[in-house]
Parts: C-alpha cells; sequence; structure tokens
C-alpha cells in the first residue's frame, strides 16, 4: 500500500523549549495512518499545561493536565472527507512524562501521537481487549518507525517503583 497523503496543521501555543519539528510530527501520524486511511487531515496543537487542564476538564471532568487529548471529527462517513479531527498534546506533561518513563523524548513524542491518531481512527483503550488491540498495533508503528515498544519500558519502569509511587502509563487521556 502506498503511503497515505497526510495533512498535518501545527499550532505551536507554547514557549516551551525541545519541541519537534513539524517534518517529524508528519511522519508519526504519517505511520498511524498508514494501512488504515489512504488520506488524513489532522489539527495538532502543542499546548502548556493550563490550557491542556481546562480542556481535561472541559471535555474529561479531569482537573489536571494531561499529556494528549484527541477530538475526532464528527463527519458522516458517507461524505468521504479526509478530516480526522484534532490533538491537542501537553509540552510539559510529555516532557516529564519522558523523563519519569527514562525515554527519550523523541520517542515519547513519537508514541502520544501516534497514540493521540489512533483515537482519532477509532480506536480505544477503555475495555482490556481494546486496550490490548490498541497497544499492539501502537507498538508494531513504534516499531516501524526504529522506536521500542512503549509499553515494555513501562512496565519495567513501573516494576521498579512499584512500592514507592505510580508512573503514568503515557497514555494518560
Amino acid at each position: 500500500m502506498a503511503e497515505p497523503v497526510v495533512e498535518l496543521d501545527v499550532q505551536r501555543a507554547t514557549t516551551y523549549p525541545n519541541l519537534p519539528e513539524d517534518q517529524d510530527l508528519l511522519q508519526w501520524a504519517i505511520a498511524a495512518v498508514s494501512g488504515l486511511r489512504d488520506e488524513a487531515e489532522i489539527s495538532l496543537r502543542i499546548v502548556d499545561e493550563d490550557e491542556s487542564q481546562a480542556l481535561n476538564l472541559q471535555y474529561r471532568g479531569k482537573d489536571k493536565p494531561t499529556n494528549v487529548l484527541s477530538f475526532p471529527a464528527d463527519i458522516p462517513e458517507e461524505l468521504g472527507l479526509p478530516l480526522l479531527g484534532d490533538l491537542v498534546i501537553c509540552a510539559q506533561v510529555v516532557a516529564s512524562e519522558a523523563e519519569q518513563q527514562h525515554k527519550a523524548l523523541a520517542a515519547h513524542w513519537a508514541h502520544m501521537v501516534v497514540h493521540g491518531t489512533l483515537h482519532l481512527l477509532g480506536y480505544d483503550h477503555i475495555e482490556d481487549d481494546e486496550a490490548e488491540i490498541m497497544e499492539n498495533l501502537e507498538t508494531r508503528i513504534m516499531a516501524r518507525m526504529g522506536f521500542s515498544d512503549p509499553y515494555a519500558i513501562i512496565e519495567e519502569s513501573a516494576q521498579q517503583t512499584a512500592d514507592s509511587h505510580k508512573l503514568s502509563d503515557g497514555t494518560d487521556e
């Protein structure tokens, strides 16, 4: 299958340093869409903790910043439009989680883009069977891009710190 055509509109609503380049964000979105859609349009907004927290409270009832929020487009499929929806990623949360989980920052950013994009495509992790399907797909996509299993690292870190404190699983949506 040919590589999908993905249009990614990146909005940087943060001055937080060390953000990925637009081209990297686009390649990660393409990897997530590949094999699932021929074309896609995604808006990706990179925000600070305040905006992430406000959106997480408004849409999920959780009064804390989170790594990635996904807002799928509500468009009838029969229209055949490529718009998938919007992603909001919090720069500080991603950086903090990468450090906590002993991950390369780029690897965690890639995982958040892939994870959020899969949500836009209809994948979820509410039920255990859905979570297993989504996590396996994420792991395969990450491996195709040369990144290690994002969940194996978490499990090792969590195992080592289980008695002291709980780490975020990197998908705190």
